[in-house]
């Protein structure tokens, strides 16, 4: 029997093209099931304010960057999105004193520009560069920063990026937010065309794409004009250059944070429920992370909200 079209944006695939059962079971999850969907590789952690989860993201970076040293050089992958954590980070090395001489970071994605082929500048209003460097890396002592060589960010040209994944440098932990349209970083679903007309990618052919540059689903347009552009979405690209599946299964951790901002409360259960029960569709690409060795997800428990109908 055919996939149903999607009833966001029928020429593309997304979750809303799943089996209406799983909607069903996944809104029904109350915190307590969500806690115990735990299971070898997978682990779900709760926080119970704001200030405990952000500082908890932040001393993911402390940790994979104290590990490193001249001949293991460590570093960490991370998202835009959420951002809270960023200036935790840059207090924390000030306040330790923690050397990044050998340390590294992978930004996880970019806006790509159609008009000029190229990423875009740091310039640009939602440069993720300048968010990172603006919000961390610029606060940091300069005894303690980080080389500027050890600072990976995805640009057009992706195999400088890509081979910054094989040069030795091991990659601790990757972390991310989730989004509407449940991706990590840019890993949207696909459009439905060509060979993936009537169902999606397999796991196996979606998780062999590698740091590339990726069309966005109308949802991810729309989601980051609500969080970062006051709903205008007419300045936000509709392209974007993102870490693939192959460079996340690089990483030794993905470490996924759920602070109810980026997705809504069938969301946050939903990959959850598919990851915990082993079920792997590219129309929800968080999904396949269930096929990755180490997995946390991490919930601010005041964001879980409720999939109850409330009118407002």
């Amino acid at each position: 029997m055919p996939r149903k079209l999607s009833s966001l944006a029928p020429e593309w695939w997304d979750y809303t093209t799943l089996d209406d059962s799983l909607i069903r079971d996944a809104a029904a999850l109350t915190v307590r099931d969500l806690e115990q969907l735990s299971r070898p590789g997978f682990k779900i952690v709760f926080y119970d304010t704001l200030e405990d989860f952000y500082l908890a993201e932040a001393l993911e970076y402390i940790s994979a960057w104290r590990q490193a040293t001249a001949d293991n050089p460590v570093g960490i992958c991370g998202p835009i999105g959420p951002t809270e954590q960023l200036p935790l980070v840059a207090r924390l090395v000030n306040e330790l004193g923690v050397s990044l001489r050998d340390a590294h970071f992978w930004g996880m994605d970019e806006w790509y520009d159609a008009g000029t082929g190229c990423e875009v500048p740091v310039s640009h209003p939602l440069s993720f560069e300048r968010a990172d460097r603006e919000l961390c890396f610029d606060r940091i002592a300069p005894g303690l920063a980080m080389p500027e060589e050890n600072l990976h960010f995805p640009k057009a040209e992706v195999a400088t990026y890509r081979r910054s994944w094989t040069s030795g440098v091991r990659c601790a932990v990757m972390q991310g937010g989730q989004g509407d349209i449940k991706h990590w970083a840019f890993n949207d679903p696909l459009r439905r065309t060509g060979a993936h007309v009537e169902a999606p990618p397999t796991p196996e052919e979606y998780r062999q794409l590698a740091t590339r540059v990726v069309d966005l689903h109308p949802v991810t347009l729309m989601q980051n004009a609500r969080t970062s552009g006051g709903g205008n979405v007419t300045m936000v690209p509709t392209r974007a250059i993102t870490v693939g599946p192959v460079e996340t299964w690089l990483a030794e951790k993905v470490s996924i944070w759920h602070a109810g901002t980026h997705d809504n409360p069938l969301g946050q259960r939903l990959t959850a429920l598919m990851i915990a029960k082993g079920v792997q569709d590219a129309a929800v690409p968080m999904s396949l992370l269930g096929g990755h060795p180490n997995v946390q997800f991490n919930y601010f428990r005041g964001g879980v909200g409720t999939c109850a109908v409330e009118m407002h």
